[in-house]
């Protein structure tokens, strides 16, 4: 089909992939708002810098909140053609350009245009950390969450393995939560510790607004010995926010990684 006359067709574009770290405490989440600094305005005018002033938006697989940080983060930049673009200089560029905001490329690939960093997305990572001890953070504030009575973690798995597989989350699910359902699958759900920090480890194709969180914060309450294990279980039956716990406070919280099938990142160096 032909562009209609006095209509300039669109430019031809090349997709690249890019996995992204942040520090999400300087922004106002990953999308862009109408006032505050977002992750998503950071790499996009970098993006356009790039693309000689050329605007260059981006789709990402999630879209983190305000404080949440990223190891994993992953989104997708359409570049004009004809730019000689390659992996190394994609990723040095746009570091260069995001300068001095917190915001890192790690890898970038290029990817065929029906690729999509949310919707070829089969699988998110999501850690939480907390620290476990009474003294106040030096190193890690704003980037954990210090809990102060002890916790036990034997008990929080009890409770976290009666979250896995497909329930309707509706107790865990922000009130503002935009999902058509409130259906998932949680394929792992696991609580670790190494010392006085515990990683709660989260793993499913997709998560309700705030789930991670408010299993987390629903988790802590087991831990301190609030709730009794079970309890977590008749919360997810009830489908009703008010039935679990508080959600987690956004410090903590790090998506660390997308899965893909084929992976691109796989083929970089």
């Amino acid at each position: 089909m032909t562009a209609d006359a006095g209509t300039a067709p669109e430019p031809a574009v090349e997709r690249w992939a890019v996995r992204i770290e942040y520090d999400g405490r300087p922004f106002v989440g990953w999308q862009r708002q109408i006032t505050g600094l977002s992750v998503q305005q950071v790499l996009e005018e970098a993006a356009g810098r790039l693309a000689a002033g050329r605007p260059v938006a981006s789709i990402t697989a999630g879209r983190t909140d305000a404080g949440v940080h990223a190891t994993g983060q992953v989104a997708h930049l359409d570049f004009p053609t004809g730019t000689g673009l390659t992996g190394s200089k994609v990723r040095d560029a746009l570091n260069f350009h995001m300068k001095p905001h917190p915001v890192a490329i790690l890898q970038a690939m290029p990817v065929d245009s029906a690729w999509n960093a949310r919707f070829s997305a089969n699988r998110r990572f999501y850690r939480y950390r907390i620290v476990n001890r009474r003294g106040r953070l030096a190193l890690d504030e704003g980037r954990v969450w210090l809990v102060k009575r002890a916790l036990d973690i034997d008990a929080m798995n009890e409770a976290a393995r009666q979250l896995l597989g497909r329930h309707d989350f509706t107790s865990f699910r922000a009130s503002a939560c935009q999902a058509k359902s409130p259906l998932r699958t949680l394929d792992r759900l696991a609580v670790i510790r190494h010392g006085e920090e515990i990683t709660v480890e989260a793993e499913a194709r997709s998560f309700l607004h705030h789930q991670v969180r408010n299993m987390v914060g629903t988790l802590k309450l087991v831990g301190e010995g609030t709730w009794a294990p079970e309890r977590v279980g008749e919360a997810l039956r009830a489908c009703d926010r008010r039935a679990a716990g508080p959600t987690a406070p956004p410090d903590g919280l790090y998506l660390t990684g997308v899965g893909y099938d084929p992976d691109p990142f796989s083929l970089s160096s």
